[in-house]
Order: structure tokens, then C-alpha cells, then sequence
């Protein structure tokens, strides 16, 4: 249950899902608490020293994260979020360069699948997938199964240096497009 004095939040896309992160501080208590998708997994009451760091982790892979908390001017304050030391806006423009994702709908449900491009481990809704990769005349295939649909992520080169190995998610034969990142 979320108290009221949440005082940021931030969604975090991780390999294995989406993260929701909320942070509360009672100026007047003392009070941290940390919210991951919910569930409280930091409470701190009556802590006398308001700025400060609270460090845990998110996820299945245990991802390291900090939300800082800076006096800016007298009773005001800033809170920032970091993600395996990084900002949150340099984790994530770091994540659009080595992974790539797609959002869609398989036998009715919502898959979200992640490429991680440097290890080419394939996510799919927060579950590593057993793949098998194989070298074709154009580049790279990585084969998996999604319950009785044959997929498959191609990796070729784009033939410019600046946008390097493209890739592309196949289900059943058909292109699925990327999304925005």
C-alpha cells in the first residue's frame, strides 16, 4: 500500500520486465520508503538525516539502484535515480544501444521480447528463452520457441558504419517492427 508522501517515480525497462519505482519521504517524520511495481521493499522511520542514499535492488537479476535524495533550498528537495551507477537518463540511452526490443501479441497475449546484443540472450516477458544460433549467408540467425510459433531474431549488417548490425524479429515468417527506443 502506498503512503502519501510518494515524491518520485519512475519506470525503469529492464531485460527481464518493466519496473515501477516510487519513492516516499516524510520531511516531518523522518520517513523513507521505497515501492518496486507495489511492493514496499525499503522502510526507513524517523531517520533524522533527510538527505542521504537509499541503495537496493530491482528485478531478477538483481540490478543495483540508488535514489539520492539532495536539499536544493531550504525544506525542498531533489531525488534522483540512479540504475547500476548511472543516471537514469544515461542508463537508459546506454540499454537503447545494447538491447532491442518488441512488443506483440501472440495467441492473444502481450509478449514483450528483449535482444541483450552483447550476450544475444533473448527475454521474453521476463523469462530468459532457450535459443540456438546459426550463421547464415547474410549475417545471424538466433532461433526460439514461442509456445508453438517459430521465431527467429536476424542480425545483418546495415552496410553504413554508424547504424552497424540491424536486427529483426521474425514470428511464424512475418516482420515484427522494433519499438521506439
Amino acid at each position: 500500500m502506498l503512503c502519501g508522501d510518494v515524491v518520485g517515480a519512475w519506470d525503469v525497462e529492464l531485460s527481464d520486465g518493466v519496473y515501477r519505482i516510487e519513492f516516499a519521504h516524510g520531511t516531518t517524520t523522518g520517513k523513507r520508503v521505497v515501492y518496486v511495481n507495489g511492493q514496499e521493499v525499503i522502510r526507513k522511520d524517523w531517520m533524522f538525516k533527510l538527505v542521504g542514499k537509499e541503495a537496493f535492488t530491482v528485478g531478477g537479476l538483481e540490478t543495483k539502484a540508488t535514489i539520492n535524495i539532495e536539499a536544493i533550498t531550504g525544506f525542498a528537495y531533489e531525488y534522483t535515480l540512479e540504475i547500476e551507477g548511472k543516471s537514469l537518463e544515461k542508463f537508459v540511452a546506454n540499454r537503447a544501444k545494447v538491447t532491442k526490443t518488441w512488443l506483440l501479441k501472440v495467441d492473444g497475449e502481450d509478449c514483450r521480447i528483449v535482444l541483450e546484443k552483447d550476450t544475444m540472450d533473448v527475454w521474453c516477458n521476463g523469462q530468459t528463452m532457450e535459443t540456438m544460433g546459426e550463421f547464415v549467408d547474410d549475417g545471424t540467425e538466433t532461433h526460439f520457441m514461442l509456445g508453438e510459433h517459430e521465431c527467429y531474431i536476424k542480425a545483418i549488417s546495415s552496410g553504413k558504419k554508424k547504424s552497424g548490425i540491424v536486427h529483426y524479429l521474425l514470428v511464424d515468417g512475418e516482420t515484427i517492427p522494433a519499438l521506439r527506443q
